[in-house]
């Protein structure tokens, strides 16, 4: 019994410091380069004091909140289609932050999570309560995956190494810059790691690496050591927007003015609460729907919800946040929405 809560207490404080970003990024940070002195910086986040005391504080309100987990009904996909399909257009929710996209005849994978936790441990740490939406072995053929950061929940070691495994020919793998060796040492052999506002094109397709408002942190040592941004993906001005992690930020009316309009944005609207401790980099229900104004987006589909219990909000609530406010500012009912895990739609 002491044994376990002596690995809880040293899972909750690696959890804990990647929950926060330490005094690290507590330099003024709106320079011409968003690395200085060994680590990224965001552009419009001065100053973060979250420290160590803040994340015991935050568990101990924690202890008076109980969340119930839910497993959310997956929508029935045709995976022969799925697997077969190289002339529509399509998105499917997997859960969480990845999604499957076809899109000009290539498959894409973004920040792919299969396996049970969001966790470096296999034993502990947040467990999946809604089963992924397709299943690691139903996955068609995978050109490009794309990763937005390296939390746990959005890098996950045992998706990454099981999908190359599956694959006859190994995807390539856009990162934020120094992401490359992690996923070298799994096993990828064809990573790219880019700075913000940098592109490359990969067969019909161009990838922008794009500024969002979060960290990086994967072990106790590493804060802010590897970068983070979301992705537009690009064809003859259709652009898919996948936001990964953010807190709301300037960064999107930035994004917007580069780009113009968003065809189809990807972006989180859960993993908010409590707001004194999570609002620098998970937005809520409003900030993600100010986010999809911001940049002008003609349809955006609601991710990071639903399948890990990571923060204090009741799991249902980001979904009935999402249609009542969308609802009070009497946004076209398909504007703004959240799919069912496994649902592929038409984009």
């Amino acid at each position: 019994m002491k044994r376990r809560k002596f690995i809880k207490k040293i899972l909750l404080s690696l959890l804990g410091l990647l929950a926060i970003p330490n005094k690290l990024m507590s330099k003024q940070v709106f320079q011409k380069s968003n690395f200085k002195d060994g680590i990224f910086l965001n552009n419009y986040l001065p100053y973060d004091q979250k420290s160590s005391k803040d994340f015991w504080k935050w568990r101990k309100e924690r202890k008076e909140i109980k969340i119930d987990p839910i497993s959310f009904p997956l929508a029935k996909n045709d995976t022969e289609f799925l697997q077969s399909n190289r002339t529509e257009n399509t998105l499917t929710f997997i859960g969480h932050a990845s999604f499957l996209i076809q899109i000009n005849g290539l498959n894409i994978l973004t920040d792919p999570h299969f396996t049970k936790r969001a966790s470096p441990l296999s034993f502990a740490g947040p467990l999946r309560t809604t089963p992924p939406g397709i299943r690691l072995e139903d996955l068609p053929k995978i050109d490009v995956i794309l990763i937005s950061h390296n939390h746990y929940d959005h890098l996950d070691k045992g998706s990454i190494k099981g999908i190359l495994k599956s694959q006859k020919i190994q995807p390539v793998i856009f990162t934020p810059l120094k992401l490359n060796k992690l996923l070298e040492k799994w096993g990828a052999k064809n990573v790219k790691g880019m700075n913000w506002w940098e592109s490359t094109i990969f067969k019909n397709l161009k990838f922008h690496s794009v500024p969002v408002q979060h960290w990086s942190k994967r072990s106790l040592s590493d804060t802010n050591k590897t970068l983070w941004c979301g992705w537009v993906i690009e064809k003859n001005k259709f652009r898919v927007f996948f936001c990964g992690d953010t807190g709301y930020s300037k960064d999107f009316a930035d994004i917007q003015n580069k780009f113009e309009d968003m065809d189809l944005s990807l972006l989180p609207i859960g993993a908010y609460e409590p707001r004194w401790f999570m609002k620098d980099h998970h937005c809520n229900v409003e900030e993600a729907i100010q986010i999809h104004h911001d940049l002008h987006s003609k349809r955006s589909i609601g991710m990071h919800w639903g399948t890990f219990i990571l923060t204090d909000e009741p799991m249902r609530e980001p979904l009935e946040k999402l249609k009542k406010l969308t609802r009070e500012k009497k946004m076209p009912t398909e504007e703004f929405v959240a799919i069912q895990h496994g649902a592929t739609i038409k984009i």
